[in-house]
């Protein structure tokens, strides 16, 4: 199979937290480089003190993290997701790909992706497709662009399947880590009264924004740049989070103030490893009142 390597860098002491979430990308593993511990690690390991001259001469100030998509995937979503995350973190990261030219993978990818029917309501169609039958269903448009959401990774089929089991006629929508916009053009096609999306990415607000008005939402769509809720006011009665678990940890802190009183929190993006984490930060403030769960990933319903 052929392969789009990523390749991320980072400061060694961020390898960790940093790895973690490059994880959260591909199911089967990735590989770091960090030799900022070589001498230490080799005399430990190996119990010798000759090391080749090519590793000592390895870059020590930086690490890099490998991951490799396969080429029915889109690398500028995975690119979005991974900068999404490592902004929120505050990880400094730059991200480059090999094996082929930007150009070739912006778009290759797109002949696999198909329209997909989603939950009992939805069908997304990615917009340079024509050959679909709604057969009832909504049909959302979607062109992500190099934001994330396209509603091929779980978390975001997982937060669409709880949409819409839970949208009314005159809900006001928060959706909190917007990317390309997909879930606020899914709620309000399924009959929200408006919705508002923030990102800390400026360019997945354009993304989004540009989806809206491939969905003729427009009118009740707004996007805005911001870091989780600090340009946010007002109450919602739906609010959005398909982040990852350290974010909505922050965010469980005070997400009840922008909360109407039968308000409901849909949360997303959480791994499963890290479900009890996110489950004890909410602990005595939000109930459960559902969850979904696909291939290792959680998704909860939250009411007060």
């Amino acid at each position: 199979m052929d392969f789009t390597e990523i390749i991320i860098e980072i400061s060694p002491k961020d390898v960790d937290k940093a790895g973690d979430i490059a994880n959260m990308v591909v199911p089967y593993g990735i590989y770091i480089e960090d030799y900022s511990t070589l001498e230490q690690e080799v005399l430990e390991i190996a119990r010798i003190d000759i090391i080749d001259e090519e590793l000592l001469n390895k870059d020590r100030d930086k690490a890099l993290i490998h991951i490799y998509i396969p080429v029915d995937e889109s690398p500028a979503e995975a690119i979005a997701f991974l900068s999404e995350r490592y902004n929120s973190e505050a990880i400094p990261h730059i991200i480059s790909t090999v094996t082929c030219l930007e150009s070739d993978w912006i778009n290759n990818w797109k002949q696999y992706f198909n329209p997909m029917k989603i939950g009992e309501k939805l069908l997304i169609r990615p917009v340079w497709r024509d050959d679909f039958d709604p057969k009832g269903r909504a049909v959302l448009n979607i062109d992500p662009g190099l934001a994330f959401g396209t509603g091929t990774h779980e978390t975001t089929r997982l937060c669409m399947q709880a949409l819409e089991k839970i949208i009314r006629p005159d809900d006001i929508v928060l959706d909190v880590g917007t990317g390309s916009g997909i879930l606020s053009v899914a709620a309000l096609l399924l009959g929200a009264k408006s919705a508002i999306g923030v990102d800390i990415d400026e360019l997945a607000v354009k993304t989004a924004n540009e989806n809206a008005k491939l969905n003729n939402v427009s009118d009740r769509f707004t996007a805005v740049s911001g870091n989780l809720t600090d340009k946010i006011n007002g109450k919602y009665r739906v609010i959005l989070s398909n982040i990852v678990a350290d974010a909505i940890i922050s965010l469980s802190e005070n997400i009840e103030t922008f909360m109407e009183p039968d308000a409901v929190w849909i949360v997303s993006g959480i791994i499963d490893t890290r479900r009890n984490d996110v489950l004890n930060a909410v602990k005595g403030k939000f109930k459960i009142d559902s969850e979904y769960s696909e291939n290792g990933w959680i998704c909860f319903v939250f009411k007060i």
